[in-house]
């Protein structure tokens, strides 16, 4: 039997837990905290397989083993790797108080409706996308991917954010909870004793009473009416057309999406509210206006670039997919832009059927595999006299690009 014990926000496991042990594994703090008995061996946690192989003939031989871990073992630990390797039957976890759960009770605040991150060992990229789109997250941090480095990115595309670092926690000497803007962490040197970082929009974090736990459930409806946004005569992506977008977008949480010509924001709205974070890029000042007060209509953030593209793209992170919905005859040099920069996927929207070879070709030169479709709908008008007919809509022509390893591989999670 393994027993994976917790140690909480500094709490150290009882010498009843420990008593008997003939191997104990953990970090060198955590080792360093206890007294163990002296027949143990012990071993200090660097590289997760060697100490995994160690301990394999401990099991084997149903020799006792206690392993130290942070907070609840079982909440992005160590669990999941000996269950995978040990079986769970052969498990007894004695979970501690998360750092998660501590921070947030530092503060004040539930977090029932918190979204959970790890950055540690993971691309940093996906704790910054969940951090734009949604207001309450927690991130495990690591090497490489602490408050700094999360500071850096938020700072250029989220700036009004609140990240508060938890340091040290459960250390009565050490502890400290800062509260800080994303580029004063930028601008720090955090040390090894971060715990946690929460990343707060302070405008959006207190919201109503769940009965769910985790972030906010996928909307019941997309492909929203165009009445439901702001726009400029009719100058808005149809429903029609933004349905089968969207689906080829497949936006989701942790994914970053470019909205290039966006106009009213409708697309960039949409794929905020799926759990994605966006970019916006428009070169109207009204239409920037637009797109930022449709994103506080429907209650999330749009990062809205004010350019031109392609120029206005150079500055901003690579992202997951795109969608094209203007361009005018810089379409060409749009479409290679976003083709060459995009992880999975392009999405053209056209009015001009002559516009399409080009594109096409665009997101071909860059390994992408294309189709696409003329959408063409009428939807049902009514008469005087009780009488309905059917009004067609411009046709639209969709154009999209895959990257031929996003048709199986799955976001990073």
């Amino acid at each position: 039997m393994i027993m994976v014990v917790g140690t909480g926000t500094g709490a150290a496991p009882g010498e009843d837990e420990l008593a008997g042990a003939e191997l104990v594994v953990g970090g060198r703090r955590h080792l360093d905290a206890v007294r163990l008995p002296e027949a143990a061996e012990r071993i200090v946690l660097g590289p997760l397989a060697p100490a995994l192989d160690a301990m394999e003939e401990y099991v084997e031989k149903d020799r006792r083993v206690i392993v130290l871990a942070s907070g609840d073992p079982g909440f992005f630990g160590i669990v999941r790797a000996l269950a995978e390797r040990f079986g769970s039957h052969r498990l007894d976890v004695r979970p501690g108080v998360s750092s998660v759960a501590a921070a947030f009770a530092r503060l004040g605040l539930t977090w029932d409706d918190a979204v959970v991150v790890s950055a540690h060992g993971r691309e940093l990229r996906t704790a910054v996308n969940v951090c734009r789109a949604h207001p309450k997250v927690a991130v495990l941090t690591g090497p490489g991917a602490g408050p700094a480095e999360l500071g850096a990115v938020l700072a250029r595309t989220a700036p009004g954010r609140l990240l508060v670092v938890a340091s040290a926690l459960g250390d009565p000497a050490g502890e400290r909870v800062e509260r800080v803007s994303p580029a004063e962490a930028a601008a720090r040197d955090w040390g090894t004793a971060v715990s946690v970082v929460l990343c707060l929009d302070e405008t959006r974090m207190l919201g109503p009473v769940r009965t769910l736990a985790g972030p906010a459930v996928a909307p019941a409806r997309w492909a929203l009416d165009e009445g439901e946004f702001t726009h400029r005569d009719s100058m808005i992506t149809k429903f029609e057309v933004r349905a089968l977008a969207l689906a080829r977008l497949g936006p989701r949480p942790g994914d970053l999406v470019w909205d290039v010509g966006s106009g009213s924001g409708s697309v960039a709205v949409e794929c905020a509210r799926l759990g994605a974070a966006v970019s916006a890029v428009e070169k109207a000042a009204d239409g920037v206006e637009r797109i930022r007060a449709n994103a506080g209509a429907h209650g999330v953030d749009v990062h809205v670039v004010h350019g031109t593209a392609p120029d206005a793209l150079a500055g901003l992170d690579d992202p997951d997919a795109v969608f094209v919905g203007g361009g005018g005859r810089e379409l060409p040099d749009i479409v290679t832009v976003c083709a060459r920069r995009a992880r999975r996927a392009v999405v053209v929207a056209m009015a001009a059927l002559d516009r399409v070879p080009a594109a096409r070709s665009a997101l071909m030169d860059a390994g992408f595999d294309c189709d696409g479709v003329l959408l063409q709908s009428s939807r049902l008008s009514p008469l005087p006299g009780d009488v309905t007919r059917l009004a067609a809509t411009n046709p639209v022509f969709l154009l999209w690009g895959v990257r031929p390893h996003a048709r199986t591989e799955g976001v990073a999670q």
